[in-house]
């Protein structure tokens, strides 16, 4: 399994792998860390709805992953490969929002 990773994300060696599954669970585990700095900022509490609360954990958890994957990546060496991840993340995000190219016809009758 491990080579199969190493092999998916072009890693040569083990040392990098294992740089990088601890960069992914540093930035996972600190994610709980900030939760409530998130809702104190936003004055969330328990009287708040469910709908709002989730709305907003969502909305706040995506950008402060990506930060803490940069962050922990530069930290552990691994800072190239999770910008080259962060960057083909944005592209297919924001390709369904790009204008579609018309292929020129050929107009040869």
């Amino acid at each position: 399994m491990l080579d199969r990773l190493k092999e998916k994300w072009n890693i040569k060696s083990n040392w990098s792998l294992v740089a990088i599954l601890i960069v992914f669970s540093l930035a996972g585990s600190s994610i709980m860390f900030v939760k409530p700095l998130w809702y104190n900022l936003f004055g969330i509490d328990e009287d708040t709805p469910t709908w709002l609360r989730i709305t907003i954990w969502i909305i706040m958890v995506f950008p402060t992953y990506q930060i803490f994957l940069l962050i922990y990546g530069f930290l552990f060496g691994q800072f190239s490969f999770f910008w080259r991840k962060e960057k083909a993340m944005f592209r297919a995000i924001a390709k369904p929002f790009q204008p579609r190219k018309v292929e020129d016809e050929d107009t040869n009758e």
